[in-house]
């Protein structure tokens, strides 16, 4: 997303939304569009919050494809999109083309054979740990790579000025530098000046931390469930709650009172993947003084990322692969960027000039793609992702919330959580 693309997000993810295009091109004809029957189609394309998809980019295709008629329906949250895919997975109802999130992978791969594998020529257009994450046993890629979450840290100048912080990216990154604990010092010194919050939430922060760890819940080799014996969880359960009690919002993501905290100023900061950077900027459009640093406590961090998968029972599996191989094309993963801040996967799309010159003008013109860049760079960990990290990682979130709400203690919860979690063996 830069100055000459502005973000054309929901002001709000609490609805579902729902785009059809059935436009006239002037180019190409029925067999362009790799119809399995030929003649006019119908895609529908299943999303959730904003991949960038906007009419004016799916224009582009139909302008294409004239037989090609594409619906693009869009879930509030991943949560409700992911439960629809599962339940209907390997039955009917599902899109021609269904997004995941990195988070159900491995719940997604054990259903591998449901799914209409990638073309071998497109298999090295990604970075190689997206492809290999989403590769089965068989050597079969199971899902177009959409984006990557590289995180800095978003802050609102204005309200760092009012409590006496540095206001200039390059000085809050240094200000920032270091571990966990630097961030929560100054997220103390914020408080202490202003009286108010510092960042979001428990969950969103804890979500940045557990990323940094290797093998939080399972081990890599056996599959074990290892989370409720895992010192570096409950050493991060303990850190963040901690400074949650002064320094939160308690504001969960995706409610409705988080997204007009965007706006309303309720906290200073929140850590930032590449897609969460339209999500600001779409529920807090007449603010000024968001920006972002180019820094990430403990060092770098990606949070999410998604694919693509084309249902192999769909009606028109050749044609949704063909768009589905243009949607995630090196191109069009740039402009997807353009319009909502998902950083790009594909290799030939990191170096591109424009990524690499892409500035935000309502991030008080931050060099957004040039920062994204570097804390994808600096990312180190891949964090393991066993067939249970999704539910035990829902439960986390929920017990944090429990503590934020305070209808438990931190105690309470964490035993409550330990149940969860021993529940899924």
């Amino acid at each position: 997303m830069n100055t000459r693309a502005r973000n054309r997000i929901l002001t709000t993810a609490a609805v579902a939304s729902v785009s059809a295009l059935a436009l006239a091109g002037c180019a190409g004809g029925a067999a362009d569009s790799g119809g399995d029957a030929g003649g006019e189609i119908t895609l529908t394309v299943a999303t959730f919050n904003d991949f960038g998809y906007t009419d004016a980019l799916l224009k582009e295709y139909t302008d294409a494809h004239p037989n090609v008629k594409i619906v693009h329906n869009r879930a509030a949250t991943s949560n409700e999109a992911r439960e629809n895919y599962f339940q209907k997975l390997g039955k009917t109802g599902l899109a021609d083309i269904e997004a995941i999130e990195v988070d159900w992978l491995p719940e997604v791969m054990k259903y591998s054979d449901l799914l209409a594998p990638v073309d071998e020529k497109l298999t090295d257009r990604w970075l190689d740990w997206k492809t290999a994450a989403a590769t089965d046993k068989e050597g079969n890629l199971i899902g177009y790579g959409t984006d990557i979450g590289p995180e800095g840290v978003c802050y609102r100048s204005d309200l760092f000025a009012a409590a006496g912080l540095p206001t200039d990216r390059d000085e809050v990154a240094k200000l920032l530098e270091g571990d966990w604990s630097r961030y929560f010092e100054v997220g103390k010194q914020y408080t202490d000046s202003t009286g108010k919050a510092f960042f979001d939430s428990a969950g969103g922060t804890y979500q940045g931390m557990i990323n940094q760890v290797e093998a939080a819940y399972e081990d890599p080799k056996s599959g074990d469930i290892t989370a409720t014996g895992n010192d570096e969880v409950k050493d991060i359960y303990d850190q963040v709650l901690a400074a949650s009690a002064t320094q939160s919002a308690h504001l969960g993501q995706w409610s409705d009172d988080w997204f007009a905290g965007l706006s309303n100023g309720a906290f200073a900061t929140m850590l930032c993947p590449g897609w969460m950077l339209g999500v600001i900027e779409g529920n807090a459009k007449d603010v000024t003084g968001w920006d972002i640093a180019n820094v990430f406590p403990n060092g770098g961090g990606n949070w999410g990322g998604s694919y693509l998968t084309v249902p192999a029972n769909g009606k028109n599996v050749k044609a949704a692969q063909e768009l589905a191989d243009w949607l995630t094309d090196p191109a069009q993963q740039i402009k997807a960027f353009e319009n909502a801040g998902t950083f790009p996967s594909q290799s030939d799309a990191l170096t591109d000039e424009t990524l690499l010159g892409a500035t935000n003008a309502f991030f008080t013109d931050a060099p957004t793609g040039q920062i994204l860049s570097e804390r994808a760079q600096a990312v180190t960990v891949s964090p393991f992702k066993g067939e249970h990290y999704f539910q035990i990682n829902d439960a986390m979130q929920k017990a944090l919330t429990r503590v934020e709400e305070g209808t438990q203690d931190a105690a309470t919860s964490w035993a409550q959580w330990i149940d969860e979690v021993k529940a899924l063996k």
